[in-house]
């Protein structure tokens, strides 16, 4: 079972990461085995990148609450 890779440095660099991965499994020439490494980190990093932007929505909907006079605080993602 390969080692759990360490996560990307910001949301751009792991969608720049699994279009790589997205190429090399298109091109049909890796082995089994590595395919099947390459499609779990693929995967890995998608619900990574899903996780990010469904915490950029949260922010946004934060800052454009109808409420006026509601306080700003920072946000926390509950995963860190």
């Amino acid at each position: 079972m390969p080692k759990k890779a360490e996560a990307p440095a910001s949301f751009e660099s792991a969608l720049q990461q699994l279009e790589q991965i997205v190429s090399r499994l298109e091109s049909g020439e890796l082995p089994l085995e590595q395919a099947l490494n390459e499609f779990e980190r693929g995967v890995q990093l998608a619900r990574t990148g899903q996780q990010t932007l469904q915490q950029a929505e949260q922010r946004v909907q934060i800052l454009l609450s109808d409420e006026k006079d509601a306080a700003l605080t920072p946000f926390t993602p509950e995963n860190e």
